[in-house]
């Protein structure tokens, strides 16, 4: 089964050549990093990534970010990628274990071993496509990973409509226990926007109280932040549960690359949602 796109033409152009330029446009931008990806062909070395998931001529400057250092640091042999459920559409905890999701630039392979096994070591997750059908979250971050990888590898989505502490900690749990019994080169990306329509000085304060707690890889101290602030994250669970598989796979650090809101590109700055590239590191 080859799931279509469903945001191709609102979040990002539908059209292949459009794309490319966008996606370069985006690495391009006075709030990307400036210049082209150069991709590294040997394994990679990075855990886990955090990007935005907003329309691309919003957040893929700052996407941009996590994508050139995720693009130097090596070719990863599956991705999972971790997103909100937005729709409040099917299973609480999905992923999809056959098939394959088309983009404008060609289609990626779901990892059905790596998605099978997941389904069975985690007991809160769902083989369910009705969650995937509609949701961008996963699928906005899938035209970078072709620009900087092309065909070179395969992926797993899950989406998340449930964003406790202990959902968190199983799905992540699950994720290192899998790779590591199939012996895979992963890298797992937690897929989120954080502060939602409030104005950038008070977004850009709650999203840093956040931000902190991430790059401190501290999971229970980013929720009790979003809940004590009533910050309007969007992948909290997704998030949490990137930060629990990042530590079991060796994260020490975690590094903000680049911190941006709505406004820095649209210039209206009353009303914002904030964007943010992180990378977590092995000691």
């Amino acid at each position: 089964m080859e799931r279509s796109p469903a945001v191709a033409g609102q979040f990002y152009p539908a059209d292949p050549e459009e794309l490319r330029k966008m996606i370069e446009w985006c690495f391009r931008h006075e709030l990307g990093p400036g210049d082209l990806p150069e991709t590294n062909d040997g394994p990679c070395t990075l855990p886990g990534v955090v990007a935005p998931h907003a329309g691309y001529q919003f957040s893929g400057p700052v996407a941009a970010h996590t994508y050139e250092v995720l693009a130097e640091s090596g070719t990863p042999e599956t991705v999972v990628i971790l997103g909100p459920n937005h729709t409040g559409l099917g299973s609480a905890v999905a992923t999809m274990t056959d098939g394959a999701w088309r983009t404008p630039l060609g289609s990626v392979e779901i990892d059905s071993e790596f998605a099978t096994a997941l389904v069975r070591e985690c007991g809160v997750m769902d083989d369910d496509l009705t969650a995937h059908a509609n949701e961008h979250s996963i699928e906005v971050q899938l035209p970078f990973l072709q620009y900087v990888y092309g065909e070179s590898f395969r992926f797993v989505p899950v989406c998340m409509a449930m964003h406790d502490l202990r959902t968190a900690r199983e799905v992540g749990e699950a994720i290192v226990d899998v790779a590591e019994e199939l012996d895979r080169n992963t890298v797992v990306i937690a897929s989120t926007d954080f502060t939602h329509y409030e104005p950038h000085d008070q977004a850009q304060k709650k999203d840093r109280k956040v931000i902190e707690r991430i790059t401190a890889l501290d999971e229970a101290g980013m929720i009790e932040i979003v809940e004590r602030y009533n910050v309007s994250m969007c992948g909290v669970g997704p998030t949490a549960a990137t930060i629990v598989a990042v530590k079991a796979m060796g994260a020490s650090e975690g590094e903000l690359l680049k911190y941006a809101t709505s406004g820095d590109v649209s210039g209206d700055y009353s009303q914002v949602v904030g964007y943010a590239a992180i990378v977590f590191r092995r000691g």
